[in-house]
């Protein structure tokens, strides 16, 4: 069954960019990923702006963050929240850096990846308190910190989902 997600994806925009008072511009792009056969190679196609996504694809998110102002910018937090009905997979390969945190709250907090979490199981018939690494898939939130960026100068952050 096809998921109307674009819609609810452009929202996010949004989101990022209500990042805060830095003059920062964000511009959100998303892309669908598939795999094709040119020559008889297999690569990766990009779709731009797909209107509906199946179950099981996978999409590509990419924020552009650009200063618009004249001065440096130290320190700038870019946070994308991962979009509902979809998990979190792996950062975008071949973008800018910054320093990445991950939440699992939602966004009330953040830590660098791997992140744990305390869980109680049962062992022997007593209740139990363990830490145990968080799968990405439980991912939320994807807050990067941008150390610097020049006036003028654009970045692309971004990761990958795939639609529940």
């Amino acid at each position: 069954m096809k998921r109307p997600l674009l819609t609810a994806l452009l929202s996010l925009a949004g989101l990022a960019l209500a990042q805060g008072k830095a003059p920062v511009a964000l511009t959100l792009t998303m892309n669908l990923v598939s795999s094709v056969k040119v020559d008889g190679k297999t690569t990766e196609q990009l779709t731009p702006n797909p209107g509906s996504v199946l179950p099981g694809q996978v999409l590509s998110q990419v924020v552009t963050a650009r200063n618009t102002s004249a001065a440096l910018l130290r320190n700038v937090p870019i946070t994308l929240p991962v979009p509902k009905n979809t998990v979190y997979l792996a950062p975008e390969q071949g973008l800018g850096s910054a320093r990445a945190e991950y939440s699992i709250d939602g966004g009330k907090t953040f830590a660098p990846a791997p992140l744990k979490k305390t869980v109680t199981v049962s062992e022997n018939g007593k209740a139990v308190q363990k830490v145990i690494e968080v799968k990405p898939s439980e991912y939320t939130t994807v807050r990067w910190t941008v150390a610097e960026l020049g006036a003028g100068q654009t970045l692309k952050l971004g990761y990958r989902v795939q639609v529940k």
